[in-house]
């Protein structure tokens, strides 16, 4: 068998997230179904994690295994990205060893959240609109307390499937670009729901409706009805994830 590594982005907006799911379409589904006519063979991609239902991704990765190595790489990108639709853009596929594993070789990945500071007819799908706008400097000031923590059962999604809710936040932090807020995490994992429960919360903060102290509080108490609400999944996109450093040194065929 030979793995593969593939890197794509996506419009999330007509999905149900990344991971297959009975009877709604899924972006695993289309990428199975579309890599399984091709190659002429049945093949189950393996993502990097899953993004809930209208969540984006402008760099995603997942992996395959093959039967028979590919001999033309480039044609298969090409190949790919006519059938998959226009939702869905296909950048690389490349050999790796066979040990590499998009979901636990990877060293991190990387979040970001738009919030429109003015109605725009032409960002609307992807982004958010808040009112009234928060405190950026309060947000911020609020990010740092993150990195005081590994556990976020606050800010998890209940009844999931996972041995433990520790993650390391390496990132945390707000900017204003001038027409709009956009709030950027990295964290060697995720947690179900996470990021858009921590933007809910951060926005009570800017709206001071709950303080600093408030949060800490939050978190300590390891209850996800104590956070604030999630914001909705269509201004979330997966912007990032990192690997080891050669993980693609086979030789191309």
């Amino acid at each position: 068998m030979t793995r593969y590594f593939i890197e794509l982005a996506y419009n999330g907006s007509n999905y149900h997230g990344w991971q297959i799911q009975p009877g709604v379409p899924t972006i695993q589904e289309e990428l199975n179904k579309t890599l399984s006519i091709l190659l002429r063979q049945n093949i189950c991609v393996v993502g990097a994690g899953r993004t809930d239902t209208q969540v984006h991704a402008s760099f995603y990765v997942a992996h395959f295994d093959t039967e028979i190595p590919i001999l033309h790489l480039e044609q298969l990108v090409y190949k790919l990205n006519r059938l998959t639709g226009k939702n869905i853009a296909i950048s690389r596929i490349y050999p790796v060893f066979n040990e590499m594993h998009a979901r636990f070789s990877a060293i991190s990945r990387t979040y970001k959240y738009y919030i429109n500071k003015e109605k725009d007819p032409f960002s609307y799908a992807f982004a958010w609109n808040v009112y009234p706008l928060p405190d950026i400097q309060l947000m911020n000031k609020a990010c740092r307390i993150l990195f005081d923590y590994t556990d976020f059962t606050s800010f998890s999604k209940l009844h999931t499937d996972v041995k433990t809710n520790n993650c390391i936040i390496m990132q945390a932090y707000w900017e204003d670009t001038g027409k709009q807020l956009i709030f950027t995490i990295k964290a060697n994992r995720f947690l179900r729901n996470m990021v858009r429960a921590i933007v809910g919360t951060m926005l009570e903060i800017g709206q001071g409706k709950i303080t600093e102290k408030e949060l800490r509080q939050i978190i300590e108490s390891k209850n996800r009805c104590s956070a604030g609400t999630s914001v909705p999944g269509h201004a979330l996109f997966l912007c990032d994830i990192e690997y080891p450093a050669n993980i693609d040194t086979k030789p191309e065929l």
